[in-house]
């Protein structure tokens, strides 16, 4: 599942309307919206994230964080390492090869490592 899906979901819940319904009113199949949902295809378009947004009558800054969250869902990444060490480059390949045996709190651990070097780096 990616950032985004995971959101579209909750509104979607949230406003207790089928997969269905909500893909008939954006102009989309049904099938596309669940792919959507369960990180299946990749970043939706902006058009896409922009009905979205009006379907569920979203404003201001969550809009702008839905926006956010669909720019950063593409499931599937590629990393540029070329110019940086060999440390890096070995850590990309790493994480690619064993992202998947991580649980909830070690993404978080992950996570939250990359943002305090982001910090200290500021």
């Amino acid at each position: 599942m990616t950032p985004f899906g995971e959101k579209l979901r909750q509104l979607r819940r949230a406003k207790g309307v089928s997969q269905k319904e909500m893909a008939a009113a954006l102009g989309v199949s049904a099938a596309y919206l669940s792919a959507l949902e369960h990180g299946h295809r990749g970043a939706p378009s902006w058009p896409m994230v922009q009905k979205v947004i009006g379907y569920f009558n979203v404003i201001w800054d969550d809009a702008s964080e839905l926006e956010q969250l669909a720019w950063s869902s593409h499931p599937r990444v590629v990393l540029d390492t070329s110019g940086l060490s060999a440390g890096a480059t070995a850590l990309a390949n790493r994480l690619a090869e064993d992202i998947r045996m991580l649980d909830g709190e070690g993404v978080d651990q992950v996570a939250r490592a990359l943002e305090n070097a982001r910090k200290r780096r500021s």
